[in-house]
């Protein structure tokens, strides 16, 4: 991207709703409410002919440092300084208030080009507060309706005057000769080579839930080495998903940050409603599912049902028990730990538990590995030659079960798709399967293919009779 751009102003003015405008998607969550945005989001915005990297921000409200309001300033902040163009946000239906012009000022302090935007210029009696923004002193206010697209092309003059045509629109960079592949290409060189089964270096999303306060954002700013996402004691701070890039052991990592889960007969508010819209989203997302779990209270009913969760959305799941550094006996916790998963999770044997501490950055590297370890069995192809010579030990060590009288008949396997395993097996009478014998071939799966934490999804279907059609005919 050529350029960033902050979008900053006090709560309830449309920050959130012009960032939707401006990334032409709905990812930044929009309530009445005020100070629904807490951390800062990024995103890809394009504006005409503009394309630019585009930051929301919380509501800026002045606060105690150690408060929650104050964090969200600093947050605030930090975009600021690491945008080139801020565009500070003004309701013009409203008009101006004490926090504005204290706003303006912070921006005028920082030096670096500012734009006033004065939005909700569509409502009636909205001339006054647009003609207030005069006395900010930051230049002329751009008019603009975040909630229709209106004044759109006017916001693109204004970013395109403050910051000069040469950084708007900066050259393309030219090829380099190195980079086309010039190699005369030897007959039959790609046949002989055999596709990488799991590619180490392509992007892995990983998407962070749990309940409230299990320490989620604690643990991505661990892994970032930064206060990138808002903390603290008190519970549901995080609301929208946050995604945030890093690079571990040089592979990319995009990981989303998701509001804690509660139980759905407390989920009353409107907000929070979409606040796990947004979480289920990302979780529907992402390819790999940290479940942090308090190890101080492990295994509540919400962490079992936030599992369940996972693998019916067919994700490749992870188990982190967090807030390690609080548990005094280590052994003793992590039997019980191990005991549990076993006993409370039998739809994921082997599911992967790593305990670590987000606070402390206890056992981060160890969580990341079982991430990857995962994501290449979730990613798992096995041939037809092999799975048909499994499943004809399978059926000799425990031959189908008689239904009505009658032998089911096992005759063919093969994986149709992967991300998750999915299998197929064609079979007679496939409707009269037993539960009991898929989750046999299930767990045969799990342990001869090591196939540990994943869901594997198993169909049945009945063979293709080559006579059907002539006997169709006698008739």
């Amino acid at each position: 991207m050529s350029f960033t751009v902050a979008i900053v102003g006090r709560p309830n003015v449309g920050k959130s709703t012009l960032f939707n405008r401006l990334v032409g998607k709905k990812l930044a969550l929009v309530d009445d409410t005020p100070g629904v945005t807490r951390d800062r989001r990024p995103g890809d915005a394009r504006l005409v002919d503009l394309k630019f990297r585009i930051i929301d921000t919380a509501g800026l409200e002045q606060s105690a440092p150690d408060s929650l309001q104050g964090r969200m300033w600093a947050q605030t902040e930090a975009a600021i300084d690491e945008a080139d163009l801020s565009l500070f946000v003004v309701d013009a239906k409203a008009g101006l208030t004490p926090a504005d012009e204290t706003l303006a000022e912070m921006l005028r302090r920082r030096g670096k080009p500012v734009i006033v935007v004065a939005n909700k210029a569509e409502a009636r009696g909205s001339e006054g507060g647009f003609y207030d923004a005069f006395t900010l002193g930051l230049g002329e206010p751009c008019p603009i309706s975040a909630e229709h697209g209106q004044g759109m092309l006017d916001l693109r003059d204004a970013i395109v005057a403050a910051l000069g045509e040469e950084r708007a629109f900066p050259p393309a960079e030219d090829v380099a000769e190195t980079d086309v592949d010039l190699s005369p290409t030897v007959p039959g060189e790609e046949e002989e080579e055999a596709e990488p089964v799991y590619d180490e270096t392509k992007p892995l999303r990983v998407a962070i839930v749990g309940r409230p306060n299990a320490g989620k954002s604690t643990l991505i700013n661990r892994f970032l080495g930064e206060d990138r996402l808002l903390t603290g004691p008190e519970a549901g701070i995080t609301r929208d998903s946050i995604s945030v890039e890093w690079h571990w052991r040089g592979r990319t990592i995009k990981m989303f940050d998701t509001a804690g889960m509660r139980r759905k007969a407390k989920v009353q508010e409107k907000l929070e409603k979409l606040s796990v819209a947004d979480a289920l989203r990302a979780i529907r997302f992402a390819e790999t599912v940290v479940i942090v779990f308090d190890a101080t209270i492990p295994f509540e009913k919400q962490d079992l049902q936030i599992v369940d969760l996972v693998l019916r959305e067919g994700r490749a799941a992870v188990l982190a028990f967090n807030k390690w550094d609080l548990v005094e006996n280590w052994q003793a916790v992590l039997a019980d730990l191990r005991e549990k998963t076993e006993r409370l999770l039998p739809q994921a044997r082997g599911i992967r538990a790593v305990p670590i501490s987000g606070h402390t950055g206890y056992g981060l590297d160890r969580l990341m590995q079982a991430i990857i370890e995962t994501d290449k069995v979730w990613n798992r192809r096995i041939s037809t030659a092999r799975l048909n010579r499994w499943l004809e030990q399978q059926q000799v060590q425990h031959p189908p079960p008689a239904v009505s009288g009658r032998r089911l008949k096992l005759k063919y396997m093969t994986q149709v798709k992967a991300r998750p395993p999915g299998f197929m097996i064609s079979c007679t009478r496939p409707e009269a399967v037993p539960e009991s014998y898929v989750r046999y071939l299930i767990n045969g799966l799990r342990n001869d293919f090591d196939m540990p934490g994943v869901p594997i999804r198993m169909h049945f279907r009945a063979s293709d009779n080559p006579y059907e059609s002539r006997a169709r005919k006698k008739r």
